[in-house]
């Protein structure tokens, strides 16, 4: 085998062995969306630090819940978390096509988890990677 071949087959071994469907199809991150409701002005605070006013935009950990928390002149503050759940199907796909090494890395990165869309009516998952989180504040009916 000449070298350019040898590292050509070595490059395609190494990154079918190193990716996994979680990896491949997600990722260990997901970015994020974060719309204060009908508060423009109100800041948002994500994981307790300050990410900006009305509307914010993030990378998140998959497989960490996600705390919000929106503060606006006039209202109390406002704090909702969301949790993560398992990504069934992209894991039993990587079970099948990678085995023990895909279950390994998916569980190791994170992969395996995503926002719950399914359960909390204000995440909207746009695709696997993108997700708008609408936090409304119910006792603070104040619009500008």
């Amino acid at each position: 085998m000449t070298k350019r071949s040898l590292f050509f087959a070595s490059t395609i071994v190494i990154s079918m062995t190193m990716n996994s469907c979680g990896v491949m199809f997600g990722g260990s991150r997901y970015n994020a969306t974060i719309i204060a409701k009908n508060h423009p002005n109100a800041e948002i605070y994500v994981n307790g630090e300050k990410s900006g006013t009305g509307t914010v935009k993030g990378t998140y950990y998959r497989n960490r819940p996600l705390e919000v928390k929106i503060k606006e002149d006039g209202c109390e503050e406002h704090k909702k978390t969301y949790h993560e759940v398992f990504r069934t199907g992209n894991f039993i796909l990587s079970a099948f096509t990678w085995g023990l090494l895909g279950i390994g890395i998916d569980l190791g990165t994170g992969a395996a988890f995503k926002p719950d869309h399914r359960r909390e009516a204000s995440i909207t998952k746009k695709n696997s990677k993108n997700f708008v989180f609408n936090i409304e504040h119910p006792d603070c009916k104040k619009t500008k």
